[in-house]
């Protein structure tokens, strides 16, 4: 009995070993190409997150693994986030000037289009395009969005970590969620590429 159970449990963990490697070897092309087993990619790693998490934080750089994920996740959700026409925008505050006159509120910050950051014209264009804008100032902020707020597809811009959160976090919405990542984070004065972000609101409409 015993020694049947330790040969299930070897078997599962070479299992897992490879599933893993599998999906973190299609990730890497994933970052440069498209290629076949995306979702199924995501959902392995996704399953072994927190495990893989640590091992990253331990001999590599967990940015590298949010990177895959959200990467392979946008794959993932591409279509059916074409098809979504109702979205809204999820954007973190740090791509904010430091002097924005800006006041914040309950679903995030009140852009007032002062012209001082990319928000302006980001507002502007996601508005042309029928797409809602939220500043988040925190994850209490999306809470409070999901919950009052009706859309079927969601573009997210921040760091690679910060997307994959919202992934992991609203996968249970069965909502696509598609990420532009930061070209430049960190807590104030990032960056994005405005013009990916554009094309990313503009897909499927």
């Amino acid at each position: 009995m015993y020694e049947l159970l330790g040969k299930i449990i070897v078997y599962s963990v070479w299992i897992a070993v490879v599933l893993v490697t599998l999906s973190l070897f299609v990730g890497y092309i994933a970052l440069k190409r498209r290629v076949i087993l995306y979702s199924f990619s995501a959902d392995v790693l996704d399953f072994f997150y927190m495990p893989l998490k640590t091992i990253y934080a331990r001999f590599g750089n967990t940015k590298n693994l949010d990177a895959i994920m959200v990467g392979l996740k946008n794959m993932a959700s591409e279509e059916k986030y074409k098809r979504a026409k109702k979205r809204i925008l999820l954007a973190p505050h740090c791509l904010r000037s430091l002097d924005c006159p800006a006041s914040s509120a309950r679903d995030g910050i009140q852009c007032k289009s002062c012209g001082k950051c990319p928000y302006t014209e980001i507002k502007k264009t996601a508005g042309s395009l029928g797409i809602k804008l939220y500043i988040l100032t925190g994850s209490s902020a999306v809470k409070y969005i999901v919950k009052n707020e009706e859309f079927d597809g969601i573009l997210g811009v921040g760091c690679n970590y910060e997307i994959n959160k919202v992934m992991r976090s609203l996968a249970p919405l069965n909502v696509p969620v598609y990420g532009v990542p930061l070209t430049k984070d960190g807590c104030y004065n990032t960056k994005t590429d405005v013009e990916a972000l554009y094309s990313a609101m503009k897909m499927g409409l």
